[in-house]
């Protein structure tokens, strides 16, 4: 196929895609605007179609959370998303805004995550003692970095940093930022 024929259908691809799927749902919106902040891209203020169709087009990261939402991976995946070997179980309820940055080899499974949750590459998030019942609960608004890891049956709360490398097996406060194996709280965050 030549590029621009693999160009126009993927255009149409995103308008049926948009219209079954992102129109009327809050959470895919919230993914999508999420994205478009963080990202600082020019397209954040334009409407959700076009917001939607940028995403698609330039961003794979963007896609392949896309497609885990819509709890798909249609004959036209590889045209939007790359294989990122990153495993998100469909048992693991996120809010809205989720975001990532090369989520390659990352595997997550969680009580539950909140909204506008950022991930990076070598995430691991999951049970302990291979018992599912000891999952993780994680709040709104935390970052977490590169090669990080989240076990057991602990409460991450709101507004947290998890810096890279971490290894994180107690509960995090909210409002703080924490780093190092095993994670310690290394700064507080203002409630603003």
């Amino acid at each position: 196929m030549t590029r621009r024929i693999t160009h126009i259908i993927k255009k149409l691809l995103i308008r049926s895609l948009y219209k079954r799927y992102v129109s009327s749902n809050a959470i895919i919106q919230a993914d999508m605007q999420q994205t478009l902040e963080v990202r600082g891209s020019e397209v954040a203020s334009a409407t959700p179609h076009k917001q939607f169709d940028h995403l698609m087009l330039y961003y794979p990261e963007f896609a392949f959370l896309f497609f885990w939402r819509i709890k798909q991976k249609p004959w036209f995946y590889k045209l939007f998303a790359k294989n990122f070997n990153c495993k998100i179980f469909k048992s693991t309820p996120i809010g809205g805004g989720l975001m990532c940055y090369h989520p390659f080899g990352t595997v997550i499974n969680a009580q539950s995550i909140g909204k506008n949750f950022q991930f990076r590459n070598g995430l691991t998030i999951g049970n302990k003692h291979n018992d599912n019942s000891l999952l993780p609960v994680i709040g709104d608004d935390v970052t977490v970095g590169a090669q990080v890891v989240i076990i057991g049956a602990i409460n991450i709360g709101n507004h947290v940093v998890i810096g890279a490398g971490s290894v994180v097996v107690k509960d995090v406060p909210s409002h703080s930022v924490v780093a190092g194996n095993p994670a310690k709280v290394i700064r507080r965050l203002s409630h603003e």
